[in-house]
């Protein structure tokens, strides 16, 4: 099989709709062989019926959650006051939107989830390295959101029930209630993932309202402990607006980017659901910048409190609900925790590398497979080292993350939106020999772009405290930089590869 697809191949098996959306033609057979399944099958355009209020719906359950509270208070915790923490995040979420709504774009277009619209970009085969990736860094997202919500079980057992569940013997430096709690927490996720999407979109739709009005009582009974709220306000910066802010904020700004970088390649998992692009385009402008932006300033204000009550910011807003005497607010809090972390992780952290997964292997991975792989492989990464330190959390973790899949979003911008204006061929990305074949399957620009942007992206970072040192000390001035770096590396590597190489005549 050559490289590169002979010119003018005439897409056939699909129509365009009045609206634009595309989807195979009546009467067409589904794409099959070893390459498709139910689950990767383009979404019949009747069946795209998500609107904006649950795409809006969707953002304000996954931005309400433990995770990104500890976002904006971590940064309190590392020295910000509650404006710089919050022009941080905000700012951060208004780049993010941009990579988010390109490629969220082949959603509702084609119907198609993340992992088959790579296939355009990085070959039928080659679309499993950044599935694969993509998923891996899921599965690590999964295990800490368990984790926090086993912890809030932890302590909500342990207010009902009394020290001989709260002060159990220790196994591995955490009780073995504690232990428990996260397999208790794993189990229901699964449960709930294994009854399909339309569980979730109706789970995202009441939980999103019922995590932000818990936000809005934490924040009324931090005020009060705080003896007004006004001395939530008034918590000093440690670093100032000068040099020592400015040397924190770059590496924030892109670890806030890295939060999201995950959702920006996959979205196409949730709009290929959409009734229409103004759906998925006005319901994620209005549900990701706003609710992140106002959730940040919920949780730094809180954490500002903690600061004045406690005399220490508390970044982790189960550890905070434990320190009240009241049982019924506590045990509200921590329930609103339990709901806002099953919102995001399902969502998130487990319907996309469930899609990652079995594109694998199509198959024999079908969907709920992939998702009970994401689950196990959670476990085993050790989520409670990842969560346990703030600096590490944020500079370390979200750091690693957002750098390697700002690469390959790069990529996928740079073939869909420059490249081919935004044209596929629904039946050839199901298919061996056809237009994105390339060389056995892959496309070797784009491994070679991804590659080089990754090294260039990460390779000077502080792995600490994963391993230590740096992989490529003389790369670390970049380090601060990473999605950014990855992003534009990747994307101006791919495109001059392709056209230099005479690839950029494959684009339909």
């Amino acid at each position: 099989m050559t490289d590169t697809a002979p010119t003018a191949i005439p897409m056939s098996g699909q129509v365009t709709l009045n609206d634009g959306r595309v989807e195979l033609a009546p009467g067409t057979p589904p794409p099959s062989g070893p390459y498709a399944n139910e689950d990767l099958l383009p979404v019949p355009a009747a069946k795209r019926t998500w609107t904006t209020y649950n795409f809006s719906a969707l953002w304000v359950g996954m931005a309400h959650n433990t995770a990104s509270w500890t976002l904006a208070s971590g940064l309190i915790a590392v020295g910000m006051d509650w404006k710089q923490a919050v022009f941080t995040i905000a700012l951060a979420n208004l780049i993010v939107l941009v990579p988010m709504l390109l490629t969220g774009h082949a959603g509702p277009k084609y119907g198609i989830p993340f992992p088959v619209f790579a296939r355009a970009s990085f070959g039928v085969r080659g679309a499993n390295l950044p599935a694969v990736v993509r998923a891996l860094v899921a599965c690590g997202w999964f295990g800490i959101q368990t984790w926090i919500g086993g912890e809030a079980i932890y302590f909500l057992a342990g207010k009902l029930i009394g020290d001989s569940w709260s002060n159990a013997a220790h196994i591995g430096g955490y009780a073995w209630t504690m232990w428990l709690s996260f397999a208790i927490f794993w189990v229901i996720q699964v449960a709930i993932i294994y009854r399909g999407m339309e569980t979730i979109r109706r789970f995202e739709n009441w939980a999103a309202p019922f995590v932000l009005v818990g936000a809005f009582v934490m924040l009324w009974w931090m005020s009060d402990k705080a003896g007004g709220v006004g001395r939530l306000f008034d918590q000093p910066s440690r670093l100032g607006w000068g040099g020592g802010f400015w040397k924190l904020f770059w590496p924030s700004l892109m670890g806030m980017i890295g939060f999201w970088s995950t959702l920006s390649l996959n979205i196409p998992d949730f709009t290929r659901y959409g009734r229409s692009q103004r759906a998925q385009t006005w319901g994620q402008a209005l549900g990701l910048p706003t609710t992140m932006t106002l959730f940040a300033f919920l949780s730094v204000l809180v954490t500002s409190g903690s600061q004045a009550v406690y005399g220490r910011p508390v970044w982790d807003p189960v550890q905070l609900a434990a320190k009240t005497d009241n049982v019924v607010g506590l045990l509200y809090a921590l329930v609103t925790v339990l709901v806002a972390t099953l919102s995001v992780n399902i969502a998130a952290n487990l319907v996309s590398p469930a899609f990652d997964f079995s594109n694998v292997a199509p198959r024999k991975v079908s969907f709920r497979t992939g998702a009970l792989i994401t689950a196990v492989l959670a476990v085993l990464i050790f989520p409670w080292k990842l969560y346990s330190d703030p600096q590490g959390y944020i500079f370390t973790w979200l750091g690693l993350v957002g750098g390697l899949l700002g690469t390959v979003a790069g990529i996928l911008v740079a073939d869909y939106w420059l490249l081919r204006r935004t044209r596929l061929d629904l039946a050839d990305l199901y298919r061996a020999g056809g237009r994105y074949w390339y060389a056995g399957g892959w496309n070797w620009r784009a491994v070679v772009a991804f590659l080089v942007g990754g090294v260039l992206a990460v390779g000077g970072a502080s792995f600490e405290p994963l391993i230590d040192g740096r992989p490529v000390p003389a790369l670390s001035p970049l380090a601060d930089y990473g999605w950014a770096v990855g992003l534009g590396t990747s994307l101006v590597l791919y495109l001059a590869l392709t056209l230099a190489s005479g690839g950029h005549r494959r684009a339909v």
